[in-house]
């Protein structure tokens, strides 16, 4: 797929710099998710959806599960995620929010990792609970970046602003579907016991590593279109010139909800 035809959600010709770039998520709002369910960690089954290339998912495979399904619907994603993830107990399958595949009932913890905005609200909820046991629980995140602790990243996005006035973050973690998503799953019938919670991740990175990540975004590049996106890559480039590093807070900020 070239740029010229990327569509919103499409991640093909991405994966790679994907996996390589993109940040993990702080470890203890997954500590608390799990010790929201009602049985050992050993014996849980979960399912994480949306997985893209696994970053969440080999966090979780690391907990000690019982079993664990990731599920993509991108064959590029699924591709490079099934090999990043090799010799972790982790089954890959394709299939998407609304239609899982995977059988009812048969699941203690369902999540989505920064992949929850690109879902039908209503049809996913709805397959998650068909999934769930009693008592289960749905869990979605994000890892947006908390850009006003940085001026040269301020910067940036003002830059990306001007250049594209009025774009929409479909993927921020800070905007759009979580502005109110805590009272929408308290709403959702057949879920209760909402839960939310947040941690902080200082991370540094190289510049190749800030504009890897920037490579991965698809709905920038949706929006710019390829020659605007090249301009602001090469904009980031020049204002990060001569930073040996980086440094980058992270808010890992999660959702979680029980059905009943």
């Amino acid at each position: 797929m070239t740029d010229a035809t990327r569509r919103h959600g499409d991640y093909t010709g991405l994966a790679q710099d994907y996996d390589r770039f993109r940040p993990g998520y702080a470890l203890s709002p997954l500590k608390a998710l799990l010790a929201l369910l009602d049985k050992p960690v050993a014996d849980v089954d979960a399912a994480d959806v949306g997985a893209g290339t696994g970053i969440w998912t080999r966090i979780l495979a690391g907990q000690g599960l019982r079993s664990l399904t990731a599920v993509e619907p991108n064959d590029d994603m699924r591709r490079v995620g099934r090999d990043s993830s090799a010799g972790l107990s982790i089954e890959w399958r394709a299939g998407q929010g609304e239609a899982t595949g995977l059988t009812d009932g048969s699941r203690d913890l369902v999540t989505m990792a920064s992949s929850f905005h690109w879902v039908d609200y209503d049809a996913g909820m709805s397959e998650f609970r068909r999934i769930l046991r009693p008592g289960g629980r749905f869990a979605a995140l994000w890892n947006p970046r908390l850009i006003e602790a940085s001026p040269i990243q301020v910067d940036i996005e003002n830059h990306l602003s001007q250049l594209c006035p009025g774009m929409k973050r479909v993927s921020s973690g800070r905007s759009g579907l979580t502005d109110h998503l805590t009272d929408r799953l308290a709403a959702t019938p057949g879920f209760s016991d909402v839960v939310y919670m947040e941690a902080r991740d200082v991370m540094t990175r190289t510049p190749e590593e800030y504009l890897g990540a920037w490579r991965s975004v698809n709905d920038v590049q949706v929006q710019l279109g390829p020659e605007r996106f090249e301009e602001f890559l090469g904009y980031a480039a020049e204002r990060i010139r001569g930073c040996a590093m980086i440094e980058t807070v992270y808010l890992t900020r999660l959702w979680t909800v029980r059905r009943d």
